[in-house]
């Protein structure tokens, strides 16, 4: 099997976004460490005037996201 599934590296975990059905409880993996991760709104159903709309109504959450006591909720 091979699959590509997206995850995030904390704490010396690497925790998965998604997991996979061929999974086993033990299975081995090839971690790659991107520089900058995009999201393909296309292949999540969004298109331009849709995020547009999104992101000037998420703006006004962005200076709260953006301190450091909000780490905590990346895990979630």
């Amino acid at each position: 099997m091979s699959k590509t599934v997206e995850g995030i590296y904390r704490d010396g975990k690497v925790e998965l976004l998604e997991t996979p059905e061929e999974a086993h409880d033990e299975h081995r993996v090839l971690v790659t460490f991107v520089d900058n991760c995009t999201v393909d709104l296309a292949d999540r159903g969004i298109n331009e005037e849709q995020a547009a709309d999104l992101r000037s109504r998420l703006s006004t959450f962005a200076e709260d996201w953006e301190r450091p006591e909000m780490e905590a909720y990346d895990a979630l």
